[in-house]
């Protein structure tokens, strides 16, 4: 057993000279410390020689052992300097050489033009107000003189969580709401942006929108009035040489009632694709607010009258950037927002 653990030493000691890295480390330990090692089977058959050598035989093999131990965990320190070393000359850094400049975020298109939106009726006088996304029947549609019969709700009615609740399809309910905190005081002079929801979904549609709906309310109000500010915006937003027309139309909260028109930015008019060969592109709705709407608002369509429009952020963004997909402004496409 002696002259076994005397070539067990002899064979580990020639090992050791050829181990280069952890994975030759790892294999020596248990080829020879390991449960099933060669050292550890002999210390584990001492029970099966003579009592008389067994202290000679134990006393070498726990001699030979440490000895490895030892040799391994001074090989072990030697490979993980020289890997440091070797990955510290890989990874050198020249902290002389200028940094690289990180990739600076851009406002997303619909943000940019609401802001602008904000900016342009906000010097016109205007202030904002909001209102609920989740909204009553009552207010999405009744109080704006849509009654639960009326025919023009089939182009609006969408998501309900219950029969009387659901989530709004445009932000006019905004507009009452702001009637009935403020009547009988004048005047009102808000827009009220954010989202609405409709159960539409293709290249121009989405089920998921941006509103601008503005609201004014005083005394001799006319639809003079309301050209003239829709001139004003039509012009800070699209430029001086655009020209904008009104066209006769119907809403069930405005009389009268017009769609306003911009000569298209495309092809300035001529007619193209975009604007199919008319000339025109549509941005809005608008028109005199409605007397019953005054009224369940809480004024006196006798003594007060005022003017409303509305209008689809992401409509106004496909044509302020010339985007053909209203998809594509959801699909949060780095390269698509990088280019704006």
């Amino acid at each position: 057993m002696l002259e076994r653990l005397e070539q067990i030493r002899k064979t580990a000691e020639t090992g050791l000279k050829n181990l280069q890295n952890m994975k030759d480390v790892e294999n020596f330990r248990i080829k020879y410390l390991g449960k099933k090692g060669e050292l550890t089977q002999v210390l584990r058959g001492l029970s099966q020689i003579p009592e008389n050598e067994r202290p000679a035989v134990g006393k070498l093999a726990n001699e030979i052992r440490d000895y490895l131990e030892e040799q391994l965990q001074i090989i072990e320190k030697k490979i993980k300097k020289e890997e440091e070393e070797k990955k510290l000359k890989k990874e050198f850094i020249d902290v002389t050489l200028p940094g690289r400049r990180p990739v600076v975020g851009k406002k997303h298109p619909i943000t940019r033009v609401l802001d602008e939106i904000k900016e342009i009726f906000i010097g016109l006088g205007f202030g904002i107000a909001e209102g609920p996304e989740v909204e009553l029947d009552y207010y999405n549609f009744e109080a704006l003189n849509l009654p639960p019969e009326h025919p023009a709700r089939d182009m609006q009615d969408s998501f309900y969580i219950t029969d009387k609740v659901l989530l709004r399809t445009h932000t006019s309910p905004v507009q009452i709401r702001v009637m009935e905190k403020m009547a009988p005081k004048l005047p009102i002079r808000i827009i009220a942006p954010g989202r609405v929801f409709r159960r539409d979904d293709d290249a121009t549609h989405s089920p998921m929108f941006h509103q601008v709906e503005g609201l004014l309310i005083d005394r001799k109000v006319t639809f003079a009035d309301l050209k003239g500010t829709l001139q004003a915006f039509v012009l800070q937003m699209f430029g001086e040489s655009v020209r904008m027309r009104l066209r006769p139309s119907y809403f069930p909260f405005t009389e009268p009632s017009a769609e306003v028109d911009i000569s298209c930015i495309i092809c300035g008019g001529n007619g193209c694709r975009t604007c199919s060969h008319s000339g025109w592109l549509e941005i809005l709705g608008s028109g005199l607010v409605h007397p019953k709407v005054l009224e369940m608002g809480g004024y006196n369509p006798e003594e007060v009258s005022g003017y409303a429009f509305g209008m689809g952020i992401e409509r106004i963004a496909m044509l302020k950037y010339g985007i053909d997909d209203l998809r594509i402004l959801f699909e949060n496409d780095f390269r698509f927002l990088s280019q704006i």
